[in-house]
């Protein structure tokens, strides 16, 4: 195995920052502990006439025993032997023992799907019933403790998906075939570290979680989300990283963050061809603003967070590109073409918790402004969204979670309900959840039901899943989800996309 010194991995972790995240950042040089070791003791070392003296040393006489005349048997001539075969082995073992200081975890993944239901995707004539995932997966984490105060992450992973080739590649395509069947990326690249005793720096390719609910989103708005495969997993695996810089100051319980978002990312979203796409046609190719890096689009965010004996409280401020872009004509560019366009969104908002024996109160609410439309190009529209949830753990080990929301527009626009925005001035949705461990906890069962509208009528997935840890190493998750069409873009034509799902994931 190849060894290798902090220096040359904070080189190549700079060089892999720079590159691929266009976010080069300074790394203090540090001594290597495990070089100093090798070399104490090398400054007084004896002289040649006290090895030659120590290495004599008993020659002369030998009371007791053999004298040098007398012959050895086999066993005293290869005496000593074993121990230095041990020695060897264990040198070898180290040689090929990743540094004290450098740490690498992942996983291996099997992940399968089978829709039991017929059902076309809107616009093809494919027909997703069957297995519709047999995915292998892989992702690496290089974790490096630079410094008692510096430490750095190296992530990534890779999937391909071998169902569209056992199906027929031609029933699938071209954005689902691109999306869905093979992606290899970057994942969380960040450096951090302590500038002061109360000041901290983390930059790079990151995930920041913002308010208080684990299952609808309201203030967590920084990091956009996986969607491609709705209703599957939870909201902290969907997560996307995005290339910030943050600073964070601590003093007397209060947290005080500045971040700067150098990154424009968006949500994956279902691709035409997917049982989950809701146009008989994809939309238009273009994206204003492109993805990627560009100073005039740095977005930026702040937060203040407050942590006290029961109970904490949170503020936000945000001017970031919305996730939902609406269809606009593209400009300066002749004939009927048409792109994708992000508004830019400002956002106010803040997040509360109250502990109080086995209940855990929550609230967030937001406000934003500058929400834009297809259906009414000249005009912009602010949103208050407000969030209530309790949770209760009182019960043999469940908790149990409801979490209400809702969201208003404000001088809404009737036109908005058309096509292609589906919007409703009020949107109501609810998520409620139990979860159960059995087995001493190496089981945990897990019902959650997301609905938009008091009973459904806007769409609802429901899951049950069971999650079994048959070794430190290995977990098996299954279970089955279904879905509810709805009024809205996201829950349109989804009634008959249930499916099951079993993985198996192997952790190192």
């Amino acid at each position: 195995m190849i060894s290798i010194t902090k220096k040359q991995f904070a080189a190549c972790f700079l060089t892999a920052l720079t590159i691929c995240l266009c976010l080069p950042q300074p790394v203090c040089s540090q001594e290597d502990p495990e070089l100093d070791e090798i070399l104490n003791g090398f400054e007084d070392e004896p002289t040649v006439n006290d090895d030659r003296k120590n290495a004599l040393d008993g020659f002369e006489e030998e009371p007791g025993g053999k004298n040098n005349s007398e012959e050895l048997t086999e066993d005293e001539i290869l005496e000593g032997f074993e121990d230095e075969t041990e020695a060897a082995a264990v040198l070898a073992a180290d040689k090929g023992r990743m540094p004290d200081w450098l740490s690498m975890d992942g996983y291996f993944k099997i992940s399968s799907v089978y829709s039991y239901l017929s059902h076309d995707a809107a616009g093809t004539r494919t027909n997703w019933q069957g297995l519709s995932r047999l995915r292998s997966e892989l992702k690496l984490e290089l974790d490096a403790e630079l410094s008692p105060d510096w430490q750095a992450r190296l992530s990534g992973h890779g999937f391909y998906d071998v169902a569209y080739a056992i199906d027929g590649r031609d029933n699938y395509t071209d954005d689902v075939l691109d999306s869905y069947e093979k992606e290899l990326e970057l994942d969380e690249v960040y450096l951090q570290g302590s500038l002061t005793g109360n000041l901290d720096l983390k930059a790079g390719r990151q995930i920041v979680v913002w308010g208080r609910s684990d299952n609808i989103r309201i203030t967590d708005v920084l990091n956009p989300l996986d969607l491609r495969w709705p209703g599957l997993v939870d909201i902290e695996k969907l997560r996307l990283p995005v290339t910030m810089t943050k600073l964070d100051y601590y003093s007397k319980g209060w947290g005080l963050s500045g971040i700067a978002l150098h990154e424009v990312r968006y949500n994956k979203n279902p691709e035409f061809g997917s049982d989950f796409f809701p146009r008989s046609q994809p939309f238009p190719g273009g994206k204003s603003p492109d993805e990627g890096f560009d100073v005039d689009n740095t977005q930026f965010a702040a937060s203040l967070n407050g942590i006290f004996q029961g109970w904490d409280i949170s503020f936000y401020v945000a001017d970031i590109y919305g996730q939902n872009g609406h269809i606009t004509p593209t400009p300066h560019m002749p004939g009927p073409t048409f792109e994708v366009k992000h508004a830019r969104i400002k956002m106010l908002g803040g997040a509360f918790n109250l502990a109080r024996g086995n209940w855990l109160i929550k609230a967030e609410a937001a406000y934003f402004d500058g929400f834009e439309f297809s259906n009414t190009p000249d005009k912009k529209y602010s949103r208050l969204d407000g969030l209530a949830g309790v949770e209760y753990a009182g019960i043999s080990d469940a908790t149990i979670t409801l979490d209400i929301a809702n969201r208003h527009y404000l001088d809404f626009d009737k036109r908005l309900k058309g096509s292609p925005d589906f919007q409703k001035e009020d949107l109501l949705e609810w998520a409620f959840r139990i979860t159960k461990p059995y087995l001493n906890d190496t089981l945990n069962l897990t019902f959650l039901a997301n609905t938009f509208g008091p009973t459904g009528d806007d769409g609802a997935v429901q899951r049950f899943s069971a999650e079994y840890d048959y070794t430190d190493s290995i977990q098996l998750t299954g279970g089955i989800v279904f879905y509810h069409s709805g009024d809205l873009r996201r829950t349109m034509g989804i009634g008959d996309n249930d499916r099951l799902f079993l993985d198996v994931q192997y952790s190192f």
